[in-house]
């Protein structure tokens, strides 16, 4: 059930994107579910106060102490909420918020990219590879640069939702590099996570919130939806569902939240595709599929010496 939750409210925050621009900025889409999402994790943390037991056996502290580590996590919320927040929130006013939902589904493509490449914490096999580049060839198919003259503000939305989930990908090869094997509890991490990147966007308030507004209730709920749902609850959702499944298994939600985003934008909002969108759709989950080894390449076997 926490799963199906994820992938639903995970798919439908492209909806409540697209919805909230009718009365707020971009920057305010991005400001307002980082902070959401903080206060309703600082909730939580408060509540059960978690901590992992140290070697010794005592219980060790809520928070970490070193200063490194806070470091580690300033580049996470980097990576993990503000920029991709920013970026989405752009894009969803030059692309639809079902083309927005099908990019976001790149992200273990760009994962694997990281993971191997830069932060070399993974080896890709053959069929991991071939992923990719099927993966890459689907992105291409999904831009259709066949369409374009000159860079439209359409390419550029949809180049801002690839820069998006190249930073999750980094986000999760830097996790995995440098903070997956430190003692911090998963509630705890998923707070330092979203409130490190609050911390952020309050500091960039002048810029991303101070602006007008026209609200209606559509607007507030798609907020709240955005901030409480999908920035806040949703990750507790995944520190369970990664305990019980493992990481492949949870994994799968990439499957999940394209479905829900397209269906969302189609029924709701009246949203249309060109042939090219679902096509590269396909062929990014083709990608998926080999890169995260779901799908194996055949191997030819030598032919049997006669004689």
């Amino acid at each position: 059930m926490q799963f199906l939750a994820m992938g639903i409210v995970w798919g439908a925050s492209f909806l409540f994107m697209k919805v909230a621009l009718d009365g707020v900025s971009f920057g305010q889409i991005a400001w307002s579910r980082t902070v959401l999402g903080a206060l309703a994790l600082g909730v939580i943390v408060l509540v059960t106060r978690p901590r992992v037991p140290a070697t010794d056996g005592t219980p060790g502290p809520v928070l970490p102490r070193e200063r490194a580590v806070w470091g580690h996590f300033l580049v996470v919320s980097l990576t993990t909420c503000v920029i991709p927040y920013l970026c989405f929130a752009w894009a969803e006013q030059y692309v639809s918020s079902s083309l927005a939902s099908i990019y976001n589904a790149t992200t273990p493509i760009m994962t694997a990219l990281m993971a191997t490449a830069v932060f070399r914490v993974e080896r890709l096999g053959l069929s991991r590879w071939a992923g990719v580049g099927v993966g890459i060839v689907g992105v291409l198919v999904i831009i259709g640069p066949w369409q374009y003259q000159a860079l439209t503000g359409s390419l550029a939305g949809q180049l801002a939702c690839l820069v998006a989930t190249l930073c999750y990908g980094f986000t999760f090869g830097y996790q995995r590099r440098f903070l997956s094997q430190r003692p911090i509890a998963p509630a705890t991490f998923a707070f330092l996570s979203i409130g490190v990147s609050a911390v952020v966007m309050l500091a960039l308030t002048p810029w991303l919130a101070l602006a007008p507004v026209d609200l209606d209730w559509a607007i507030v709920g798609s907020l709240l939806a955005l901030g409480v749902l999908g920035t806040g609850l949703a990750y507790i959702w995944l520190i369970n569902v990664l305990r019980a499944w493992g990481p492949t298994g949870s994994s799968t939600v990439t499957y999940v939240t394209p479905v829900v985003g397209v269906a969302l934008g189609v029924l709701l909002l009246g949203e249309t595709f060109s042939w090219h969108e679902p096509v590269g759709a396909v062929l990014v989950l083709l990608g998926i599929l080999l890169t995260q080894g779901r799908l194996r390449l055949a191997r030819r076997r030598a032919a049997p010496l006669v004689g």
